[in-house]
């Protein structure tokens, strides 16, 4: 069957409609990212200051600094990132490395990943608060807001080190298999160092969610802005406590605190974007 002529001004016409949507979308995209961003910097880069980052912060505004968040925000980090990363990573390896392809064990771990996924963050702070801090007994602490947020992180961290494993050339294997290497050491020693960027990155970002996420954070952690002493006591993240400026914005000077809350979110965020980039580049170039 012969093909049908077609009109070369009618293709290019419709090609140039094409580019012209393709590039009206993005630049509507990065419009609103750099329209957001130049909002919250133009009006909180004002009112920060190294006081305002390394001081207190008290109710009654005889201090209102934002060091104990930060310090909270941190231990938060650390702590779901030591649970969820091994979790994750090892996951990932047993789908991608040990269970048989179209089973119906992967395709329940799939769903069960998808599923959690999609699940909006208050369900995690409501299941966090019931499970972890009624009937496990942990309180209102760290320790019960960084185990909840590790299951949110879950789907992350596994979905994106599946997709680096895979991406590994199926050549690596077989020529370790070739050479009498076993699998875990050809696991270890050849196809976690070639996927690290991917790995890296999927912690990173997991990172950014942690420090994101508010509602499943203030329903375990609580909101008690003082450093916390051990991960059994309560803290108050810098997102918290942005909401919490939020529900008390009667004078100027609580806007401007709010504001300058942002803009460190805000800085924060663009820091661990730029160290992704910079990381899944330099292992990278270590691979190759």
């Amino acid at each position: 069957m012969a093909l049908q002529a077609t009109n070369p001004s009618k293709q290019k016409l419709k090609d140039n409609i094409s580019l012209a949507l393709i590039w009206s979308a993005a630049t509507i995209t990065v419009g609103f990212l750099l329209w957001v961003v130049w909002y919250i910097l133009s009006n909180g880069l004002s009112h920060v200051d190294w006081n305002f980052v390394t001081s207190n912060y008290t109710t009654i505004g005889q201090e209102s600094g934002i060091w104990p968040m930060i310090v909270s925000t941190l231990y938060m980090v650390a702590a779901s990132i030591a649970v969820a990363a091994p979790m994750g990573i090892m996951t990932a390896i047993y789908l991608t490395e040990y269970a048989k392809v179209g089973s119906r064990l992967v395709k329940v771990i799939r769903f069960c990943t998808e599923s959690l996924a999609g699940i909006p963050s208050i369900i995690y702070g409501l299941f966090g608060m019931t499970f972890f801090v009624v009937v496990l007994g942990f309180g209102y602490s760290i320790l019960s807001g960084a185990l909840t947020l590790s299951i949110l992180i879950l789907p992350v961290i596994i979905r994106t080190t599946e997709e680096a494993l895979m991406a590994v050339p199926q050549t690596y294997r077989e020529g370790s298999y070739g050479l009498g290497a076993s699998k875990i050491y050809t696991i270890w020693r050849l196809i976690l160092p070639s996927a690290m960027p991917g790995i890296v990155t999927s912690i990173i970002l997991s990172v950014g969610r942690v420090i994101g996420e508010s509602a499943p954070v203030f329903m375990t952690a609580g909101m008690v802005a003082r450093i916390p002493e051990s991960m059994f006591d309560s803290g108050r993240t810098l997102t918290v406590h942005l909401y919490k400026l939020t529900q008390e914005l009667y004078t100027v000077h609580e806007w401007n605190q709010a504001y300058a809350t942002a803009t460190i979110l805000i800085v924060v965020v663009l820091v661990i974007n730029l160290i992704t980039k910079l990381i899944a580049q330099r292992f990278n170039t270590a691979t190759y």
